[in-house]
């Protein structure tokens, strides 16, 4: 069973179509990232899964649930883009009010649990208005993960972090992978989505334009061959390397250099969403 299944799902907004007929998996483990420019539609999917908006078409469902049901909600951590805690709490209080609202019975020992693992620790007793912005993500992090919910979905958890600090909620993703969670991210940093993500879904004007491995979306361009006679763009794959080298050798030219092109993350992207802006 997936963390999330969405089928067919549609938004619409008066005359304005936010989902046209989406199907996304998140399997249980999996990382799976999501990229588009402003208004494809990311976000509306994201708060459909969570219950926060209802389709006009199609369903969603959550280990099973249907989205929006007491019994989804159950099975889900959710951090928004935009999220805003009382500077007056400390991180300690934080998380025990989240897990009043959650039902959660996990203690001071879930507390600790949860902010060791996003690095917050030495940071239990500080308040949230003396913490810098990273450490407000990583508490963020730690609040959407009261409970030990199967599924995480993110919403833009970086974009707003120096390198350091991406890094940082990179690794805590990674880990969270490790133990068994499903993440759904929301991001426009395609590095980042390239670097920790297992899937990669490209959304356009609401629909998924592309999906894949970042391997596989990353796909072959080509094979570079310089030879004394000039530089030259075979077609083929890194596995026909070794025969179009013997063939020109075989063939009297002189071999100097050989690359395997690739597309990256960020080619599949640009050629899928066009003239897009994000």
């Amino acid at each position: 069973m997936s963390a999330l299944a969405a089928r067919g799902l549609e938004k619409r907004y008066g005359s304005t179509t936010a989902l046209a007929g989406v199907d996304v998996d998140v399997a249980e483990g999996e990382l799976v990232g999501l990229l588009g420019p402003n208004g494809a539609g990311k976000s509306t999917l994201v708060k459909i899964a969570c219950g926060l908006v209802r389709p006009t078409r199609g369903q969603a469902e959550v280990c099973g649930a249907k989205a929006g049901s007491l019994a989804s909600r159950r099975k889900l951590g959710y951090l928004a883009e935009l999220f805003r805690f009382p500077g007056w709490y400390s991180a300690d209080e934080l998380i025990a009010l989240h897990q009043r609202l959650s039902g959660s019975s996990g203690g001071d020992a879930e507390r600790s649990e949860l902010l060791e693992l996003v690095g917050l620790a030495e940071a239990r007793d500080r308040r949230v208005e003396a913490m810098s912005k990273g450490m407000q993500q990583r508490l963020g992090i730690a609040q959407a993960l009261v409970g030990a919910p199967p599924l995480l979905l993110l919403d833009e958890p970086t974009s707003a972090l120096d390198p350091v600090g991406r890094r940082t909620v990179r690794l805590l993703l990674e880990e969270l992978r490790r133990r068994g969670t499903s993440v759904l991210l929301n991001s426009h940093l395609l590095s980042e989505i390239e670097l920790v993500c297992d899937r990669v879904v490209i959304l356009l004007r609401g629909k998924v334009v592309a999906e894949g491995s970042p391997a596989e979306l990353g796909r072959a361009r080509g094979i570079e061959v310089e030879t004394d006679e000039g530089t030259r763009v075979f077609e083929g794959a890194r596995e026909d390397v070794p025969r179009l080298v013997a063939e020109l050798v075989a063939a009297g030219r002189r071999v100097y250099g050989v690359q395997v092109l690739t597309s990256t993350l960020e080619d599949t992207y640009l050629e899928a969403v066009g003239e897009e802006t994000s």
